[in-house]
């Protein structure tokens, strides 16, 4: 790990402006992770598992801590706006380095434009009279100009999103625990009777828990940005570890409690759950308007991840252009240190997803998002992998890192050995089987190609 630790200064970080502080990191890691995925996902995963879908959270939530202290770890060793392509890259050789980074980029620029078409979608509604692509264009534009503006504004942006995010929760948390104990009455009679009600704790079994933990899974993602973020902090290794410590506990309470809340105000099997579950519980309170108000917050959620995104996609996809996996224009900084090109590159099929919106507005998302379904996963496992190869050679060379992995190497082991339960997992599920095939197929013709091109460029030099 050390034999790069130079990285940072000749690779990109230079010409990036520092211009994010601990704070807006802190809140962009728990953004990144509180999004639709809590607050219509959750849902779902309710449905599936009954209850015992609070073991999912424990799971997933166990396996995220890991993976982002891995990250934690190498990001504290070297900082770079490629983060774990970087580290691939290190550990693994250039192929790895690309293929992690280049599907990282178009999982991203996909999910941009779904997330841009999800929120554009709830405000057509309110708003008939504007039609569903004219909202996405609007949005589009809109956090465009919000990433091109400088890195400082863009960290802004994402800290008061993640705010009203934060806040949301605790409002709910805090109502939830007043209907609980019984200060807020409600017209049934409500308790933790309804953890064990309508079939049981665990209802569909082991069967449910795994599948449940599929989709919580899919719904930490977002996290990873923090990694990428540092890079741009003016205290990397400080703030990253200041970051994991605090914001992976939060995200652990968030999501729990939000669970608990859920499962126990309502039967599992309570169909407005699956619609909207955060909706579903206040509902019980009779409050005019809290449809609308759990609606605003699902926009904000989409909206802050799209504007995290173009973030992360952009400074990937810079980091490419440095390491000439990319067209090296993409790694021209402007004079406020934006990579505008490859903020421009990263957002230009969301333009196009705009004419998609108008042609085929149900149709050509799914599909998009079907192959890149199970990127997280790929990642992750590439995570680990690329931890534990940089932590053995750090200390066969004797590097004194600055942060550590306790529990190394058997931690590490344990998490790959994780990572491949769930890939098994997802193979007995058709849906998630299906996505995770084409996210493999697409993982194998990245790397492919990478090494294509490697070899070309060998062949020319020569």
């Amino acid at each position: 790990m050390s034999t790069q630790t130079n990285s940072r200064q000749s690779e990109d970080s230079p010409k990036l402006h520092a211009g994010l502080t601990q704070r807006q990191i802190s809140m962009m890691g728990l953004g990144g992770a509180i999004g639709a995925g809590l607050f219509v996902g959750s849902g779902q995963a309710i449905s599936i598992a009954g209850p015992a879908v609070l073991l999912s959270y424990l799971i997933a939530g166990t396996v995220v801590i890991v993976i982002m202290s891995m990250l934690a770890e190498m990001v504290a060793a070297d900082p770079s706006s490629g983060a774990f392509s970087t580290f691939a890259h290190k550990a693994m050789g250039s192929s790895a380095g690309s293929t992690v980074g280049w599907l990282y980029w178009i999982q991203l620029v996909v999910v941009i434009a779904a997330e841009a078409t999800g929120a554009a979608a709830i405000v057509a509604a309110w708003f008939p009279s504007f039609p569903q692509w004219a909202w996405v264009l609007g949005f589009v534009v809109l956090f465009t100009g919000a990433n091109l503006l400088g890195v400082g504004n863009y960290g802004k942006f994402e800290f008061w999103f993640a705010f009203i995010k934060v806040a949301a929760i605790i409002v709910f948390l805090a109502v939830g625990a007043l209907v609980l104990v019984g200060i807020i009455p409600t017209d049934a009679p409500v308790g933790l009777a309804n953890l064990a009600a309508h079939g049981g704790f665990a209802p569909a079994g082991l069967t449910g828990i795994a599948a449940a933990l599929l989709i919580v899974i899919f719904s930490f993602g977002g996290t990873e940005v923090v990694s990428i973020a540092a890079a741009e902090s003016d205290d990397p290794q400080g703030n990253i570890k200041r970051t994991i410590k605090s914001v992976m506990m939060r995200i652990m309470f968030f999501y729990l409690g939000s669970v608990i809340v859920i499962v126990a105000v309502l039967p599992w099997n309570n169909p407005a759950i699956i619609d909207g579950p955060f909706s579903a519980v206040l509902g019980v309170l009779n409050v005019p308007g809290v449809e609308l108000v759990m609606s605003a917050v699902v926009v904000i959620a989409l909206l802050s991840a799209m504007n995290a995104n173009i973030y992360g996609a952009s400074r990937m996809l810079y980091s490419l252009g440095t390491r000439k996996m990319a067209p090296r224009s993409v790694t021209h900084v402007t004079g406020k240190g934006v990579p505008a090109k490859a903020v421009l590159s990263s957002v230009a099929f969301s333009f196009i997803a705009v004419g998609l919106n108008w042609i085929w507005p149900d149709a050509v998302m799914p599909i998009l998002l079907n192959v890149v379904g199970s990127t997280i996963i790929v990642i992750w496992c590439f995570i680990a992998l690329t931890q534990y190869i940089l932590r053995r050679r750090a200390e066969r060379e004797g590097t004194d890192l600055p942060l550590k992995l306790w529990g190394f190497p058997y931690l590490s082991l344990l998490t790959i050995a994780m990572m491949l339960v769930i890939v098994g997992i997802a193979m007995t599920d058709a849906v998630a089987r299906t996505q995770l095939l084409l996210t493999l197929g697409l993982t194998a013709a990245l790397w492919l190609g990478s090494k294509a091109l490697k070899l070309g460029a060998d062949s020319h030099q020569r």
